[in-house]
């Protein structure tokens, strides 16, 4: 891992990471231990400035977060607060099942899970949310409006924070096996650029492969921020494709390997890393 110099104080930090990703992940690990919020504007800021991000940035991250109805910002006694809507607290939940999942890059049954959907283009936005949440969910577009994802994938989960949005008429899903005369081998590299996300786990591998100095000189709370929002990254780049589809050597089990010996690194639960440094920003 290879650090760039700190954004504050003495502390080397790694190239930086899109913030609203790290703001992801930062309330990911706060509510692992149990801190629900609200949490103190100054507090996150804080935090979000010790991974390297500016302090404008930052705000404007927790800004889009209320933007999209993820957050809510209110006043209290001791100043801006932030709260997770259910909306906030059912994405941060998605999120932290697949960062702690025991088989992150598995596919997860066989066969294909097909989506089509058809929504007008006055509702641009919704388009570009739905298609982002199937992205997360390990699907890729075989064509305009056909999406396809490897195994046994459930599209109602992965869109469950739309479903009010979506007519019934708007988005079809079912299960498929290909047949034999019509192999889905040459369709799986024109649906996914395998080069690019070899070369995503190769990324990874190389900021986090060694435990150099850098890491062990990381705050708990920030490392393993600054960590889930790399992977975060990584797990929404991989599609989980069955191996039969992948090159040799392929390193999404090394992958997994670092990320977890980083994370131990780091300290199992957030709970007391986290109270300290909100308490250090009070």
């Amino acid at each position: 891992m290879s650090a760039t110099g700190a954004a504050t104080g003495s502390r080397p930090v790694p190239p930086p990471t899109h913030p609203r990703r790290l703001v992801l992940a930062l309330i990911g690990e706060l509510r692992l231990d149990g801190l629900d919020g609200p949490y103190r504007a100054v507090d996150l800021v804080c935090i979000l400035e010790r991974a390297g991000v500016t302090r404008p940035a930052a705000r404007a991250a927790l800004d889009r977060f209320v933007l999209h109805g993820l957050l809510e910002r209110d006043r209290a006694e001791r100043g801006v607060v932030y709260r997770l809507t259910a909306a906030g607290r059912e994405v941060i939940d998605q999120g932290s099942a697949r960062v702690h999942a025991g088989e992150p890059f598995a596919p997860g049954g066989e066969g294909w899970t097909i989506v089509t959907f058809s929504v007008p283009e006055g509702r641009r936005g919704l388009r570009h949310r739905l298609r982002s949440a199937l992205t997360w969910a390990g699907f890729a577009a075989l064509r305009d409006g056909v999406w396809v994802a490897a195994g046994d994938r459930d599209p109602e989960y992965a869109l469950r924070a739309l479903r009010d949005e979506l007519d019934d008429s708007d988005i079809v899903a079912f299960r498929a096996q290909e047949l034999p005369a019509f192999p889905m081998g040459g369709r799986v590299q024109g649906a996914w650029d395998l080069d690019e996300v070899r070369a995503a786990h190769e990324r990874f591998l190389e900021q986090w492969g060694e435990a150099g100095p850098e890491v062990a000189e990381l705050e708990p709370l920030v490392g393993r921020t600054l960590l889930v929002a790399d992977w975060l990254a990584l797990l929404r780049r991989d599609p989980r494709l069955p191996e039969h589809y992948l090159g040799e050597d392929w390193p999404a089990p090394r992958s997994l390997a670092v990320y977890r010996e980083r994370r131990a690194e780091f300290g199992g639960a957030a709970g007391p890393a986290a109270r300290e440094a909100l308490r250090a920003t009070g």
